[in-house]
């Protein structure tokens, strides 16, 4: 871990959140020692809840490599990911988390998790937005054509 990559991360956010373009969050991705790409929150300036700082930083990285996955890099966040970028830093494989804040810091600042990892605990059903699975017929077809394909790019 270098401490140098974890304050870009947070001189990002600090910098993001001077030019009122997005939430309090940086991004960087390292990769033998260099960063190769940076990611700042833009959720408001962009219109788009999947822009945060993490998911923007995985995928100015996998351009970069041409590359999905992006084994033999670190992520340097200015805080600890939310479950949604949870989840893209293990599809992206990457090798490790640096985070400076933790999740408690940015619920004080209204940017609270916990409820998703509540959700995620009950039946699909008894969500506050309600999962509902429908039986059609060949809904298991792509999945089957996928299995049956032998040039797939796995991921």
């Amino acid at each position: 871990m270098k401490q140098e990559f974890l304050e870009r991360a947070i001189n990002l956010a600090i910098e993001n959140v001077a030019s009122h373009k997005g939430g309090p969050f940086g991004a960087v991705i390292v990769k033998d020692g260099k960063i190769i790409a940076e990611g700042v929150n833009r959720v408001t300036d962009d219109c788009d809840p999947t822009a945060h700082a993490e998911i923007r930083a995985i995928r100015a990285a996998a351009r970069a490599l041409n590359d999905f996955h992006l084994e033999g890099c670190e992520i340097y966040s200015s805080c600890e990911p939310c479950p949604m970028c949870f989840s893209a830093i293990y599809w992206a494989h990457l090798d490790c988390v640096y985070y400076a804040s933790d999740a408690k810091d940015a619920a004080r600042a209204g940017f609270d998790d916990a409820f998703i990892y509540e959700e995620l605990k009950k039946d699909p059903e008894k969500r506050r937005i309600p999962f509902r699975k429908v039986e059609l017929g060949g809904a298991k077809r792509p999945f089957e054509d996928w299995l049956a394909d032998p040039e797939r790019n796995e991921y």
